[in-house]
């Protein structure tokens, strides 16, 4: 049943998943769930926003997990851990910001507390009046006598997650809002700053947190690392899915192994530079790379265990951009599923300096082991990030990666390996 705008609930399970829910269709846009953790009723510093540029939180008790969609229905996560947050920090607030419109246009907005371990739902609640808001805060996890419970907020910004995250003590990069008293706030509801307490000073970093991102999709496939900035440094590039509805544990950040019933991906990269060399990183060959010699990419090592919260990262050296051909990002099901179909896969590349790139790999009708990310070519001295998402099903003894060799014309000779 769902819970009436302030009304609250006992947690009294370890750890929760939080999903921002609404119905997919025409004219819906897109949303993303936040989190922030308050003392005091604000951040600590800007660490303590938990979101798709900042996924998972340094003492590790928050971590953002991405979309899933289940037909016409859309889930945006967050795992909280309620066991590892800080004693310190008193409330989590849970977020939802609107990506190209507002809140009214989403049919059946709604926010779940389920209990990780067993999938039950612990508390719901359902937003109906929405308006003009871009950013809304739809509830909260806090502390009461050392126990937790969750409070339904429904409370709206007119000024998006920029003005939701200044309001609460985040130093947003770009010219932030006017926020007078929170007046930007809609809807009446109860103010979450609490009152007879002596505000905390912020200790915020020196580089303001980036809210903007780009999606890459069919209408808009490419983007120019070039143009927005990216010339430099090292760019990470992640993977993120949901483990299909009806195993006993949602996915978290390539989660594998044991806890996860043995789904092991793995992230390889075709290479090509200038010079005409050529090669793979591949942690099946144990290829992983270098990121300060040639091929200026590093695989970061072969997860297999679920432990590490960040994943798997693949790395890749921008400073030597002009010494790059072309490099084709792909990942392969090692074992614990025999298809991309239902995973509900999202890559992002994270370049310094620039809005990170997300690709969805969410329309595999095959059953594909082995999926083309995107491809990054040098066009005439302009790095270019093409989203590709194609699949690629074995055929008898030639496997997917195989195939994608042979489309795209490197050249390699193929033998079978194992871990």
């Amino acid at each position: 049943m769902s819970m009436q705008k302030g009304a609250n609930v006992p947690v009294p399970t370890r750890t929760v998943r939080v999903e921002l829910g609404w119905r997919s269709g025409q004219g819906v846009p897109d949303a993303d769930a936040s989190a922030l953790l308050l003392m005091n009723g604000k951040v600590r510093s800007d660490d303590d926003l938990v979101f798709y540029n900042q996924p998972v939180h340094p003492a590790g008790a928050i971590r953002y997990e991405g979309k899933r969609h289940e037909g016409a229905e859309v889930r945006d996560a967050l795992v909280v851990d309620l066991t590892d947050v800080e004693a310190e920090v008193e409330t989590v607030v849970i977020a939802a910001s609107a990506d190209g419109g507002t809140f009214r246009q989403f049919p059946g907005l709604q926010i779940r507390v389920l209990d990780l371990a067993t999938g039950n739902e612990v508390a719901r609640y359902d937003s109906t009046d929405a308006t003009t808001e871009t950013a809304f805060v739809l509830g909260e996890l806090y502390r009461r006598q050392g126990a937790w419970k969750f409070r339904a907020v429904g409370q709206g910004y007119d000024t998006g997650l920029a003005g939701l995250a200044t309001d609460f003590g985040i130093s947003v990069e770009g010219p932030s809002p006017a926020l007078p008293a929170r007046s930007s706030r809609t809807h009446g509801a109860p103010d979450l700053q609490p009152t007879g307490q002596t505000p905390q000073p912020l200790r915020q970093p020196a580089t303001p947190v980036r809210l903007t991102k780009v999606t890459l999709t069919k209408a808009r496939p490419s983007v120019s690392l070039t143009k927005q900035g990216a010339t430099s440094g090292a760019m990470r590039v992640n993977l993120n899915w949901s483990i299909p509805q009806g195993q006993s544990r949602p996915a978290g950040r390539f989660a594998k192994g044991p806890t996860s019933h043995g789904l092991d991906l793995d992230l390889c990269c075709m290479w090509e530079l200038q010079d005409g060399s050529k090669g793979m990183i591949d942690p099946l060959a144990h290829k992983f790379g270098h990121l300060e010699r040639p091929p200026y990419v590093h695989l970061d090592g072969d997860d297999r265990t679920g432990e590490v919260a960040a994943g798997e990262n693949l790395t890749i050296n921008l400073g030597h951009s002009a010494e790059f051909r072309r490099l084709l990002v792909l990942a392969h099901i090692y074992e614990g599923a025999d298809t991309f179909a239902g995973l509900n896969a999202v890559a992002t590349l994270y370049p310094q300096g620039a809005p990170p790139i997300e690709m969805f790999l969410d329309e595999c009708d095959v059953q594909a082991r082995t999926a083309v990310i995107a491809l990054i070519e040098n066009v005439g001295g302009e790095l270019v990030v093409h989203r590709v998402a194609r699949y690629y099903p074995n055929q008898g003894r030639v496997g997917g990666k195989q195939l994608v060799d042979q489309e795209f014309g490197w050249g390699f000779k193929w033998t079978t390996g194992s871990k």
